[in-house]
């Protein structure tokens, strides 16, 4: 009879390693992420590997079926537009209008080169990808994003030694080229499945920029500004409280990603640009600033998600020579992207970026502006970016046969084992670099002064 009772089903086991690291790590987070630098998408990361199907297989997110690459985007897609919006709030008032110049070196130039750069380098490792294919893969690992940006943009660290200059412009590059990685997906898949490329490249024009971006960013800015003038006359007329402002860090996004993703717009543009509109007079952050909640739902959501994303890892595809994958390839592409893909750019024109006041700073920005859901420190590499993005291709490309019958199947087939990889050791090597950053600075310090005072303002990087 009591044994009737006992329901041990697939989603129990599930709840109860999600919920249990979040509760567990609540107990010692401040000391590990404020001691040792060492933050929950790491953490996360590595749990989500020992519940996964590559150790203990308790939690196994591709045992779901069909349903795994549409279950993997939406919880990429929450994600990111809950992290983009509250990137939006989070920026100095007007800073996208103030900034302009300096942003728009940033992103787009930015982008375009690491993204050329990437794919040959991915064309070159796997001849059997053709540049264009490269390029709708290196499209995947373009971006940087706000949610691994937030290492270097908050907390004690941040606010020790990386200047306020610095942490606003890497948080705004990141939240803006996130959505912006639509263009460069969306030529490289028509590219691949359109048979003519004036058609590709008409369709990548209308559909790619104007609807998506133009579309996205625009609705993004009519919704946040519309909330934000029906939040000032409610809150003079007494109609609302202080709950009522820190709910629209959760439904606000989701709404506005509702109506973007509904009409086939650019969600993740569209989140950013609700959460600039609504603060940009001030007066939402203001009501909203000394509020831990949106801190919290981010703390939560990363948990969950890098646990998801640790178990969702496909180790069985890293070791596939029939694809062309081999460890040593994938090793060598992870090294060549952490070199390669932005710290060069950076170098040549951080002088045309006013906020990055020296080759230091560049290199800095470099490092850590990589693909941001990469992860905490300067980001994962683009972690849900780099999955949100690469499922998204998924749902654009056919369902390769084995073996593949042409260049389009080819890249279903090997488009997220590439990514993945480079979102782990994106995740490794970035998760990794405050934790010995700060071990080097620590003994610098005390090899060349034992008098140093403390101070509120960020050690200087030059």
């Amino acid at each position: 009879m009591a044994l009737d009772l006992l329901q041990v089903s697939p989603p129990g086991p599930s709840y109860i390693c999600l919920g249990g690291f979040t509760v567990l790590f609540s107990l010692v987070s401040l000391l590990i992420k404020e001691k040792f630098y060492v933050n929950e998408v790491v953490l996360g990361t590595v749990f989500g590997i020992t519940i996964g199907p590559f150790v203990t297989n308790i939690f196994a997110p591709r045992s779901w079926g069909s349903l795994n690459n549409t279950i993997t985007l939406e919880v990429m897609r929450i994600v990111l537009v809950v992290g983009l919006f509250a990137a939006g709030v989070e920026l100095p008032r007007a800073y996208m209008k103030k900034h302009a110049k300096s942003l728009l070196v940033m992103v787009v130039p930015t982008m375009a080169f690491g993204w050329v750069v990437v794919a040959a380098i991915i064309h070159v490792l796997f001849p059997r990808l053709d540049y264009i294919s490269a390029l709708c893969i290196a499209a995947c690992l373009t971006p940087t994003d706000p949610v691994t940006c937030a290492a270097i943009t908050h907390g004690e660290f941040a606010k020790k030694h990386v200047p306020e200059d610095i942490r606003h412009i890497l948080l705004a590059e990141a939240a803006a080229n996130d959505g912006l990685a639509y263009p460069f997906l969306s030529i490289s898949i028509y590219l691949t499945i359109e048979t003519s490329v004036r058609t590709a490249i008409g369709k990548w024009f209308l559909v790619g920029w104007l609807y998506q971006v133009i579309l996205g960013t625009t609705l993004g800015a009519v919704v946040g500004i519309l909330f934000s003038k029906l939040m000032n006359i409610s809150h003079k007329q007494g109609f609302l409280n202080h709950r009522s402002y820190i709910a629209q860090y959760l439904a606000l996004p989701i709404f506005t990603m509702g109506i973007a993703s509904t009409i086939g717009a650019d969600d993740l543009l569209a989140a950013f640009a609700a959460g600039c509109a609504i603060s940009w007079d001030g007066h939402f952050y203001k009501q909203t600033e000394n509020d831990a909640f949106s801190s919290v739902i981010d703390y939560v959501l990363n948990c969950c998600c890098f646990i998801y994303i640790g178990a969702w890892l496909p180790f069985h595809a890293y070791d596939s020579p029939e694809y062309g994958i081999t460890p040593w390839k994938l090793v060598l592409l992870v090294i060549a992207i952490m070199v390669l893909r932005r710290i060069p750019f950076l170098l040549a024109v951080y002088k045309l970026v006013p906020e990055i006041k020296c080759w230091q700073e560049a290199l800095f920005s470099g490092h850590f502006g990589k693909q941001l859901f990469c992860v905490f420190v300067a980001s994962l590499s683009r972690v849900s970016e780099s999955f949100f993005v690469s499922a998204l291709a998924l749902a654009h490309l056919p369902t390769p046969e084995n073996p593949p019958a042409d260049q389009a199947q080819y890249l279903a087939a090997t488009i997220q084992p590439i990514v993945s990889f480079v979102v782990l050791g994106s995740i490794i090597i970035h998760g990794l670099s405050i934790p010995f950053f700060n071990v080097g600075r620590i003994a610098r310090s005390r090899t060349t002064s034992l008098s140093n005072t403390s101070t509120d303002v960020a050690d200087p990087i030059c």
